[in-house]
């Protein structure tokens, strides 16, 4: 199944083994997309790098390149001004909204409801107006700076977004209305895909397809970074661990989403937008870990400094490249119609799983 298949969400190729419809073995072949960006970017300054990063889950770009920044302002000891801080949180539940979205659209177009996706990608366009407003780009933004932001955002975007938020809420139910309920989106997701809170930490999933199984861990609550430790959100779980649960664990984060961008602009201090770094980023020698929670899971970066202004080595941990582990565990036993579903409802891309 694939490369070329129109529901593997990128270049994946699936070796399957086949009685009939039902599946009894699963091989994921990956590497299609490969581009060596660990390895070049050793050879970019530590300012270069970030476009590099929107480039590895290129439909969470603001979320990349907030973890790499982070990473390289820990190792620098550098403190972001707090402006910045919820800046940087506002437009990063943005990205999450706009990758759930994808997911929502592309997931229910592979089962086959094709209106929810011209629905989900009418409120995605709004969100990328916004990022282009801010950023110049709508999907590569490289959105962040080493510091905090390049330049404040324009006038008249902040109540761009008010507004987006004040109506985003009821277009979240109409999903629902046309899904929740659906007995033909039920009978191809409930008790499809499933995986036990046990065997899903043994994998290493996490975001939704861990929350999923009724783990309640998210990096935002278990160690806030940005503006997070300020905002009042939950972390919604499922119960069975199935294709169904995930998809209403990210129904729900999608709402308390727009909960913590409310808060954000509600709470936008005045100030500086950027602090006060070296024109050259020379980080000192030694070594650095920061993780955040991207919109699949938690993306961590493993900075290794020789005092350079050039990283010795640098090491990114991929949400989608540990989900997508699992998925054996989870389609063995099941149909060959019910891969596709749990390729959606892992919700990869392959430029992350492969970089």
């Amino acid at each position: 199944m694939g490369p070329q298949h129109p529901a593997t969400h990128g270049v994946l190729r699936l070796k399957l083994v086949l009685d009939g419809e039902k599946v009894l073995d699963c091989e994921a072949v990956i590497g299609y997309l490969h581009r060596g960006i660990e390895k070049v970017v050793e050879s970019q300054d530590y300012q270069q790098i970030p476009p590099h990063m929107d480039r590895i889950d290129y439909t969470a770009a603001v979320s990349n390149v907030l973890g790499y920044v982070e990473a390289v302002e820990k190792l620098m000891g550098v403190t972001v001004p707090p402006r910045a801080q919820y800046l940087r949180t506002l437009m990063t539940e943005l990205n999450r909204l706009a990758s759930h979205l994808i997911w929502l659209g592309t997931h229910a177009l592979d089962i086959g409801a094709m209106t929810v996706f011209l629905y989900a990608f009418r409120e995605r366009e709004e969100i990328l107006k916004v990022f282009e407003a801010c950023f110049g780009a709508r999907l590569t933004t490289h959105a962040f700076r080493i510091g905090g932001l390049a330049e404040d955002i324009p006038p008249g975007v902040l109540d761009k977004v008010r507004e987006f938020t004040d109506y985003f809420p009821k277009r979240v139910a109409e999903y629902e209305q046309l899904l929740t309920g659906n007995r033909i989106w039920m009978n191809r997701t409930i008790g499809v895909g499933c995986i036990s809170a046990e065997d899903a930490i043994s994998f290493g999933l996490t975001g939704p397809s861990l929350r999923g199984s009724g783990v309640r861990w998210d990096m935002r609550r278990a160690k806030p970074y940005a503006a997070y430790a300020d905002m009042d959100f939950e972390i919604p779980i499922g119960k069975n661990g199935d294709t169904f649960d995930r998809y209403l664990v990210r129904m729900e984060e999608m709402r308390q989403s727009n909960r913590i961008i409310r808060q954000a602009l509600d709470r936008l201090p005045d100030g500086p937008v950027r602090a006060k770094v070296p024109k050259v980023i020379k980080p000192p020698a030694g070594e650095i870990y920061h993780a955040i929670e991207a919109p699949k899971g938690v993306l961590g970066y493993y900075i290794v400094s020789d005092g350079s202004s050039k990283p010795h080595r640098l090491r990114v941990r991929p949400p989608s490249y540990f989900n997508l582990a699992a998925i054996k565990k989870m389609i063995v036993g099941s149909l060959v119609a019910d891969v596709v579903a749990v390729i959606g409802t892992l919700d990869i891309v392959l430029g992350e799983i492969d970089r």
